[in-house]
């Protein structure tokens, strides 16, 4: 039985296509805990279900293609099913987190996760999100990922607001950053670095983010990577 093929019965094709919106929409379910986790100061139990929420998001869309859901289960905008829980698992949560932590001092966290938070909302509503090449254009408000950053290299409280500030800005700047899922250029590599990602991350939740100096390396070098790439897409060994 083709379900991507079409040639299952409609009904069977319907239920597939439904199927993925609520697999979708199990990501606010996520959220809400990763949140109860967050005002709690449960740190690592936020970000394990936000990382849990992030491998929901990074899968939700095969699968849809998989099911043409456009087609199959037109009634729900599987788009802005996904903007909704990403604002809450990308931007809200993250800045809970950061807001009830003691990575600053609470004014000052505070009013930078309201500043986040405003900005990120114009940033999931501009249209202009995307390249034609499934670039991002300027931060993509991964504040999951930049919080966890925090967490466990902890610099100072002045560095980690100059840096939110910088990266704020940065979603609304003439560039770009990378698609890991999206992107064909070194998509493979890309795949990987994330992977990376996911496992210095499940082993700095696992340690309480007291985590080694070779971890803290590997977090830098995957940033660092992910950084430049925006280079790499406008060199001359890029693929046209």
């Amino acid at each position: 039985m083709d379900i991507e093929g079409g040639r299952a019965p409609l009904r069977v094709r319907r239920a597939a296509g439904f199927s993925v919106h609520l697999f979708t929409a199990s990501g606010s379910a996520v959220a809400l805990l990763a949140l109860y986790a967050a005002i709690d100061r449960q740190f690592p139990a936020c970000f394990a279900w936000l990382g849990l929420a992030f491998l929901i998001d990074g899968v939700d869309g095969t699968f849809a293609r998989m099911a043409k859901v456009t087609e199959t289960a037109s009634a729900i905008d599987g788009a802005v099913l996904d903007l909704v829980i990403d604002f809450l698992t990308y931007v809200l949560v993250p800045m809970v987190a950061l807001w009830r932590s003691d990575l600053m001092p609470v004014y000052l966290s505070f009013w930078l996760s309201v500043i986040v938070v405003f900005a990120s909302g114009l940033y999931f509503a501009d249209t202009r999100m995307k390249t034609r090449d499934y670039w991002f254009r300027g931060f993509p408000a991964l504040w999951n990922v930049f919080a966890i950053y925090l967490f466990v290299l902890r610099p100072p409280a002045l560095v980690s607001a100059a840096a939110i500030v910088v990266f704020v800005a940065a979603m609304f700047a003439p560039i770009v950053f990378v698609h890991p899922m999206r992107v064909k250029e070194l998509r493979y590599l890309n795949i990987v670095a994330c992977f990376a990602f996911l496992a210095l991350s499940a082993l700095a939740i696992w340690q309480n983010f007291a985590v080694d100096s070779w971890v803290k390396a590997g977090f830098a070098i995957i940033a660092v990577y992910f950084l430049a790439l925006p280079f790499w897409r406008h060199s001359p060994w890029a693929d046209d």
